[in-house]
C-alpha cells in the first residue's frame, strides 16, 4: 500500500508517494516545471490564483502515478502540507472569490500592528504568542475593510492547505495548529481566539470545521478522483503548514529538537513544551503538529470553545524564525545576474573560488516583502562596497549566499536570548543546504552540526497521512526512518567567518536604525 503527499508551495506543487512497508519514498513528481507566477498589483502585494494550485496538483499527481506505475486502487491515505499564513475566501458554492493573498503580501501589516496597540502587546503575545501582524486573520480583515461587497459574499476562509483538501473531498475544513498560524488560536483559552475574531468583527460563522491535524478528514469525491487521475474514496488525514511539516518530515517532534528550511523564505523551526514569545514580536509560536494539548478532538467533535479542556496533555510549540528574503533572493541572482542557464551547481563553483566575506562584498537579502525579525520593517534588499574593478559575478553569488546564512545567524540570536539551544539542528535536501558555502557559513558562526537529511515536505505529508489511516500506530514510527546525506561541523576558521559576519551586521544596522 502507498500514502500521497501533497507539497503546495508558492513556487510548485509537489507530490510524493511513499511505501507504507518500507517507509520509503518509491517517486516524487511536481509541477509546473517553471516556478508559479505571483501577481503584484501593488508594491507589497502578493497574489496566487488558488485555482492554479488546484490545477498543478491534479498535472502533478498524474506524473507521479505515470512515472511510478503506481496504482490508484493502492493508495491508503493522503496528506497535505502547504504554504502557511495565505488567505482564500470562498463562496457559498466554495468558489474563491478573489485570489489568495498569499504569505509574503504585506498589506496587512499595517492592520495588524494597530490591532497589536489596540489589544495590548502583552495580552496579544500572552494569548495568541504572536503580534495579529501579517497573519490570515489581518488579511481578513484588510479584505472586509476594502472590499466590503467582496466581503459580503464570503462563506468561509481557509489556508491555502485547507483550499486543496476542499477540493479533494468537498468538506470545508481547518486545523487548530492552522488556526495558530493565522493568530486565530488563544493559547491561554485553548480555544478558537474570540478575542481578535471580536476585535476585528469577524463572524465565527466564517471559520471552518475545526478539526484534529491527524484525522479522516474526508474522503476523495467522484470529481477530485477523475481530475486528479485517482480513486474516489481516499481519505484525506493530515494537513498542515509548511515549516511545521517540514520539522515533522525532519522528526523533529520533541523539545529541544531545531528544524531548519533554506526555500524560498529561510526558516529555524524549535519545539518547546510551553506557550513562550519574544517581547518584541519577532519571532512566531504555533501548535505544533504533534501537540495534544489543544483539545482537538473535542474541536472536532463538537466546534465547541472547551476551556481548559487539553490540560494534563503534552504541549508542543513551534518558534519560527522565518526570513522571507531567503532562497528568493538567490533565485533573483540566477535569472537576472548569472549567465543564461546557469545552475545553482555551477553558481556553487564560482562562488567557491572567491574567499570567505566575499573581498568586502555585501548584500543584505530582505527584499521579499517586510521581514518580521526586524519589525515587519519592508527594508528592501541592498548591495553593499560593490567596486567594479574588484568584484564579479562569482563575487555576487557568494555575497547572496553568505547574506542569508548570515541572516540565519543574526536570527538565530533571537531564538538565543529566548533560551533555545541552537547547536544542533535538521535540514531538507531540497534547498539552499545543499551549498556548502551556506552550511558552512552557519555551523561555523553558530557552533552549530547541521544534518542535512533525505526527504521532502510532500515525503512528510504522506507519512503523516499513514498514522490516522492505521499504516502506522504513531507519528514517531510515521518518521523514524530518515537518511542523513551530509553533515555540516564547526572548522577552524581563525575568525573570518565573523569578521565577515560582524561587517555585514553592521551595514544592517545603519538600514533598519
Amino acid at each position: 500500500m502507498y500514502l500521497l503527499g501533497f507539497d503546495i508551495g508558492s513556487s510548485s506543487i509537489k507530490a510524493a508517494l511513499v511505501d507504507t512497508r518500507t517507509g520509503a519514498a518509491v517517486g516524487v513528481a511536481h509541477h509546473p516545471d517553471t516556478e508559479m507566477a505571483m501577481t503584484a498589483a501593488q508594491p507589497g502585494w502578493a497574489e496566487q490564483d488558488p485555482q492554479l494550485w488546484w490545477d498543478c496538483a491534479c498535472a502533478a499527481t498524474k506524473k507521479l502515478l505515470q512515472k511510478t506505475g503506481v496504482q490508484a486502487d493502492g493508495i491508503q491515505g493522503i496528506g497535505i502540507s502547504y504554504q502557511m499564513h495565505g488567505l482564500v475566501v470562498v463562496g457559498k458554492n466554495q468558489a474563491p472569490l478573489r485570489p489568495s493573498i498569499i504569505w509574503c503580501d504585506s498589506r496587512a501589516v499595517g492592520t495588524g500592528n494597530r490591532a497589536f496597540d489596540e489589544l495590548g502587546h502583552e495580552r496579544c503575545l500572552s494569548h495568541l504568542l504572536n503580534s495579529p501582524g501579517n497573519f490570515t486573520a489581518s488579511k481578513l480583515k484588510w479584505v472586509q475593510a476594502n472590499e466590503p461587497s467582496l466581503y459580503e459574499k464570503v462563506d468561509k476562509f481557509m489556508l491555502p492547505g485547507d483550499y486543496i483538501a476542499m477540493r479533494l473531498t468537498g468538506e470545508a475544513m481547518t486545523t487548530p495548529s492552522g488556526l495558530s498560524e493565522g493568530t486565530l488560536w488563544d493559547f491561554k483559552e485553548n480555544a478558537l481566539a474570540d478575542l481578535l475574531l471580536d476585535h476585528y468583527g469577524i463572524d465565527r460563522s466564517l471559520v471552518p470545521h475545526v478539526a484534529p491535524t491527524f484525522s479522516l478528514q474526508g474522503e476523495l469525491t467522484a470529481a477530485a478522483a477523475e481530475a486528479t487521475g485517482l480513486r474516489k474514496g481516499i481519505p484525506v488525514a493530515y494537513r498542515a503548514g509548511d515549516q511545521p511539516n517540514n520539522a515533522l518530515s525532519l522528526n523533529v517532534l520533541r523539545p529541544g529538537e531545531v528544524a531548519a528550511t533554506g526555500g524560498t523564505s529561510g526558516v529555524i523551526y524549535g519545539v518547546v513544551d510551553k506557550p513562550t514569545y519574544d517581547p518584541q514580536s519577532r519571532v512566531n509560536g504555533f501548535l505544533h503538529v504533534n501537540d495534544q494539548s489543544s483539545a482537538v478532538r473535542q474541536l472536532a467533535a463538537t466546534d465547541s470553545h472547551p476551556e481548559g479542556s487539553g490540560q494534563g496533555l503534552p504541549t508542543r510549540i513551534g518558534i519560527l524564525l522565518c526570513i522571507s528574503g531567503a532562497g528568493s533572493q538567490y533565485s533573483w541572482v540566477r535569472q537576472h545576474v548569472a549567465q543564461s542557464g546557469l545552475t545553482y551547481g555551477e553558481m556553487e563553483r564560482a562562488a567557491a573560488a572567491v574567499p570567505v566575506g566575499a573581498d568586502g562584498l555585501r548584500i543584505v537579502p530582505f527584499g521579499n516583502g517586510a521581514e518580521r525579525m526586524l519589525g515587519n520593517r519592508d527594508t528592501g534588499a541592498q548591495i553593499g562596497n560593490l567596486n567594479f574593478n574588484r568584484h564579479t559575478s562569482a563575487h555576487l553569488y557568494r555575497a547572496a549566499l553568505e547574506g542569508i546564512a548570515f541572516s540565519f545567524v543574526h536570527g538565530a540570536g533571537i531564538l538565543k536570548d529566548m533560551g533555545m539551544d541552537v547547536s544542533a539542528m535538521r535540514a531538507g535536501n531540497d534547498n539552499l543546504f545543499q551549498s556548502a558555502i551556506f552550511g558552512q557559513t552557519i555551523s561555523n558562526l553558530l557552533n552549530c552540526t547541521i544534518e542535512v537529511v533525505e526527504t521532502t515536505g510532500a515525503v512528510g505529508a504522506a507519512k503523516a497521512a499513514g498514522v490516522a489511516t492505521g499504516a502506522y500506530s504513531t507519528v514517531e514510527e510515521a518518521m523514524q526512518h530518515t537518511s542523513v546525506l551530509r553533515r555540516y561541523a564547526p572548522t577552524n576558521t581563525n575568525g573570518i567567518y565573523t569578521t565577515a559576519f560582524n561587517a555585514w551586521e553592521n551595514a544592517l544596522s545603519k538600514i533598519i536604525r
